[in-house]
């Protein structure tokens, strides 16, 4: 049996903020700052993992 290991895009694919689309396709289920989040999280009894970043130019 052949697996593959393809990275499906997370809810971040249908964000606006060039930094949020970085991360769509992370091997990470990220979800944009939203109450379904806070609802999932509280609902599955999990903590909120924030992660705040920027993006710059190296040059």
């Amino acid at each position: 049996m052949v697996t593959t290991n393809k990275i499906q895009p997370n809810r971040l694919a249908k964000e606006k903020s060039p930094y949020l689309l970085q991360h769509a396709n992370n091997p990470v289920n990220w979800f944009p700052w939203s109450q379904e989040a806070f609802d999932k999280a509280k609902k599955e009894n999990k903590p909120v993992f924030l992660s705040i970043g920027y993006s710059t130019c190296h040059w």
